[in-house]
């Protein structure tokens, strides 16, 4: 996994998965683990459309 953020729930997760690790709160931590694999499958759906959109769009030309 990069250390790029990717969005705001990729960056709320790291947040929260640091501040859990920090206090010792497991249920923090998983919750920041969570919040980081949304923000995976989102970055990858924003990816997969903008090929569909490129793809359609060269259909155009």
């Amino acid at each position: 996994m990069s250390d790029e953020i990717r969005n705001k729930d990729d960056a709320k997760g790291r947040v929260k998965e640091a501040a859990g690790s920090l206090t010792g709160d497991d249920e923090l931590k998983r919750e920041g683990k969570v919040d980081k694999a949304s923000g995976a499958v989102k970055d990858g759906l924003d990816k997969a459309s903008d090929k569909v959109k490129d793809a359609v769009g060269k259909d155009d030309d």
